[in-house]
């Protein structure tokens, strides 16, 4: 064999993949059918959305909350190519820092499409024409997902688009229409809404950001709604939409079966993702995917029905999260150097990066209720928050369920300012098994956002929060 690994896709969970099994010794290859590495996280998701985020942060502000810091501006205005020029370096960055971590750990990499010609031997088939075969004992697949398409909805590119054409916009659209109210939706009509477009949201649940804890949606719809004017169109069914010149048509269903129509020039289809298995060559080792969302089955250490062949990332159930993936990544890696390591899926948290962000790790009240689970709760506003009064961030609040008779952390939810940061604290005393009363008695610095979740905390005790 001419490797001990060979990892096929590049984004967190294969160059974490590929980076932790040279740092073991492990002779390893990664197969990248683009010419950058990162995948979509780097090139078309996570990064490139967050650095359009900041922008039009920034922008939001400076249009609607400097003047009540004394901070005086006139003919302000964005300039959209200047926004994506900036966000395509920060790309340039990120991948060209894998690159860069690929020599670092004596890594070889092949740009191409790889598939599987047996368990052992990957063909590389290369944009010109030819190809060539690499041999390994283990390989992993990295491959990630794709945006859901709906098929009575085309996507043209153009005016009916994806997230990822979401990304390089050359204008700020007059009307957005979003469908789907999940995350990437709604950080990406945050996005458009901060720069001046009216932004409207198409979801089929009664809630967005329906996976997560219900009050978390709640109070995001009305924060969204308030500052940024959004408008939100719930338990609404999608059923078609066409495009002609610069104008979009979106056609559904309300809550009350009601056919209902919507006119505007830009429409993003954020539905969700599917794994991406395609061209791989499954079927010539015997594996099969799933019929609801293509993905690998894989048992509980990531190992395919074929020894030796490894899934991780979006490909694979749970979660679509790239640092679910990269820790997923890293497994594979200790699993294959003969070490024993160990992922709870449980605490694996979930962020969306509007403003106010929101964050969550563990059991949702309603996972609880529907369990049957006896359990406290405490919640603290952020109204109360001196930092954040300072800040001027007081909208929403973070809420502690802990075991009735236990008091141990079963979940926290927050949405307010760093949320995405401050739920590390969470992750961290919930590892090792925290009680509410544990957060309560560590001193937390003030002024600090995070002095609210040590109020929540003493709030799911015996109701003593001191500034509630």
């Amino acid at each position: 064999m001419q490797y001990d690994v060979i990892v096929i896709g590049s984004g967190p969970g294969g160059y974490v993949a590929a980076i932790r099994c040279a740092q073991l010794g492990l002779k390893t290859a990664v197969i990248e059918k683009y010419s950058t590495f990162g995948g979509t996280c780097l090139n078309v998701g996570c990064i490139p959305s967050k650095a359009l985020l900041d922008t039009s942060e920034h922008y939001h502000n400076a249009a609607h909350n400097f003047a009540t810091h004394g901070i005086s501006l006139s003919d302000l205005k964005i300039d959209v190519k200047k926004m994506i020029d900036r966000k395509n370096d920060v790309i340039a960055q990120n991948t060209a820092g894998i690159t860069f971590l690929f020599k670092k750990n004596k890594i070889d990499s092949f740009e191409g499409v790889g598939s599987f010609v047996n368990k052992n031997t990957i063909k590389i088939a290369k944009k010109d024409g030819s190809s060539e075969e690499i041999t390994g004992k283990n390989v992993i697949i990295a491959t990630g997902s794709k945006p859901t398409a709906l098929p009575f909805l085309p996507i043209d590119k153009k005016r009916i688009i994806t997230s990822t054409e979401a990304l390089n916009l050359t204008e700020v659209p007059k009307h957005l229409i979003v469908i789907g109210g999940g995350v990437i939706g709604l950080e990406l009509g945050s996005v458009y809404a901060r720069l001046g477009a009216k932004v409207s949201v198409i979801e089929y649940a009664k809630s967005i950001i329906s996976t997560m804890d219900g009050g978390l949606g709640k109070e995001l719809q009305r924060v969204l709604k308030k500052s940024l004017g959004m408008e939100f169109f719930l338990g609404h069914k999608v059923t078609g939409a066409t495009a002609k010149g610069k104008n979009v048509t979106v056609t559904a269903e309300d809550a009350k079966g009601q056919s209902v129509s919507f006119e505007g020039d830009y429409c993003i289809v954020s539905v969700g993702r599917v794994a991406y298995t395609k061209d791989l060559g499954l079927e010539n080792i015997g594996i099969t995917v799933e019929e609801r969302g293509n993905k690998i089955t894989v048992n509980e250490h990531m190992e395919t029905a074929v020894e030796g062949v490894y899934a991780i990332g979006d490909v694979v159930r749970g979660a679509m999260l790239a640092h679910k993936a990269e820790d997923e990544g890293t497994y594979v890696a200790e699993r294959i150097a003969g070490q024993k390591p160990h992922i709870d899926y449980n605490l694996i948290p979930g962020v969306v990066y509007t403003w106010p962000e929101v964050a969550s790790v563990g059991q949702t009240e309603e996972q609880l209720k529907d369990s049957g689970k006896a359990y406290k709760t405490g919640s603290f506003s952020f109204k109360a928050s001196g930092r954040a009064k300072a800040s001027g961030d007081t909208d929403g609040f973070i809420k502690v369920l802990a075991d009735a008779q236990t008091d141990e952390i079963l979940g926290v939810h927050m949405i307010g300012p760093r949320a995405a940061d401050m739920i590390a604290e969470a992750v961290v005393a919930m590892e090792y098994r925290a009680s509410a009363e544990d957060i309560g008695r560590i001193c937390h610095a003030h002024p600090t956002y995070t002095e609210a979740f040590k109020e929540a905390a003493l709030a799911a005790t015996a109701n003593r929060a001191i500034h509630a």
